[in-house]
């Protein structure tokens, strides 16, 4: 059910605003919560504050946005909010969009789509209730492919996904002994560590745990534990043993007793994950890719090569070009393809469903001619 009536009559003022918005909610990681931005306009039209989302535990994009005003001793009684999503309405890890809005003086706000998440919605209401005019559905197709994934995890009651690789350039994430440290530069394993301190949990299957007895801890730069750690989920039939690294002395460890990748997230989303990131082996890895059911790659390529070895996946059952999994680059949290030291951090997201043709998917940066 709509919170607000959508409306046609905006200006181009407002439709320009929205695409700040949109492009400042890229700068912002996936996972848990949506990709968010929101931009504050002047009475007269002037585009004053652009504020994003940064992930679990951070200001909303709303919140970011006024912050900068009231640093800045801005006045904003009669201004416009943009916003790519319906401001929130509930108490988490910060307070509430709406109050904050209602708070500053805004009294107008336009957002593109609807909060599908129950705790969150009903934030329109809240705002006209206030008095405040709402409005809804401006750029409400881009906003929706912003943030594809995430609103599929929510639709399912699934975590969001995230897949992790660290490979050579001939896609090997271990020697042919079955040596893997350190395939990866120390800048991307400093990547990975931040990114298990915003995710609720961490996943790989028994077997990784038996052949490398990881700690799957996340870690500050100085190697000291930080002090946010990922529920650390195991994921086959056989237990965890008494004496592995995973367990720890924090209770964050995990036994999922099954093979099948939607009871294991079935499981996690009902213990409280909305974020999840899978890093193997590569038996788990090729089951939810096959499977379908992740929202975000993220691989750690390195200019190595071993020639043989543990390949990165097991198998998709893939038989023909035509059935091949097609992935297109994700400009979001820092952009599709970065350098970090010796490697390359390549970032994806499914392609989407209607784009059957793999030459519509977006390139990344530059192209040689």
């Amino acid at each position: 059910m709509a919170s607000a009536t959508p409306a046609t009559d905006f200006t181009d003022g407002e439709a320009a605003a929205m695409d700040v918005a949109l492009a400042a909610a890229l700068q912002g990681p996936r996972g848990a919560n949506p990709l968010v931005g929101a931009t504050i306009l002047s009475p007269e039209g002037t585009s004053l504050f652009t504020g994003h989302h940064r992930g679990a535990g951070t200001p909303h994009a709303e919140a970011d946005a006024i912050a900068q005003a009231q640093e800045a001793g801005a006045d904003l009684s009669g201004c416009t909010m943009l916003v790519t999503l319906e401001p929130c309405n509930h108490v988490g890890r910060t307070g509430p969009c709406t109050e904050a809005i209602i708070d500053a003086g805004i009294t107008s706000v336009v957002y593109a789509v609807d909060d599908p998440h129950d705790p969150a919605a009903g934030g329109a209401r809240t705002l006209r209730a206030a008095g405040v005019q709402v409005r809804s559905g401006l750029a409400a197709e881009k906003a929706l492919e912003l943030n594809r994934r995430w609103f599929a995890a929510v639709a399912a009651l699934r975590p969001f996904v995230t897949l992790h690789i660290a490979q050579t350039l001939d896609s090997r994430i271990a020697a042919e002994d079955g040596t893997s440290q350190w395939i990866s530069s120390p800048e991307s394993l400093a990547d990975n560590h931040a990114i298990r301190r915003r995710i609720d949990a961490i996943l790989v299957g028994t077997e990784t745990v038996m052949v490398d007895n990881p700690r799957l801890s996340a870690r500050e730069p100085d190697g000291t534990p930080s002090s946010a750690q990922p529920v650390r989920a195991v994921m086959g039939l056989r237990g965890i043993p008494a004496n592995a690294a995973i367990r720890g002395d924090d209770g964050l460890a995990h036994h999922l007793p099954t093979r099948e990748p939607k009871e294991a997230l079935a499981a996690l989303y009902e213990a409280g994950t909305r974020h999840v990131m899978v890093e193997g082996g590569s038996r788990i890895l090729s089951a939810f890719l096959t499977a379908g059911l992740v929202d975000e790659l993220i691989v750690y390529l390195a200019p190595t090569l071993l020639g043989s070895g543990t390949s990165a996946l097991n198998g998709l059952g893939i038989g023909t070009l035509a059935d091949a999994q097609r992935w297109e680059w994700d400009a979001a949290d820092g952009g599709s393809v970065r350098s970090l030291g010796a490697d390359l951090r390549l970032h994806l997201q499914p392609q989407h469903p209607l784009s059957s043709d793999p030459r519509n998917a977006a390139e990344p940066a530059q192209k040689g001619s």
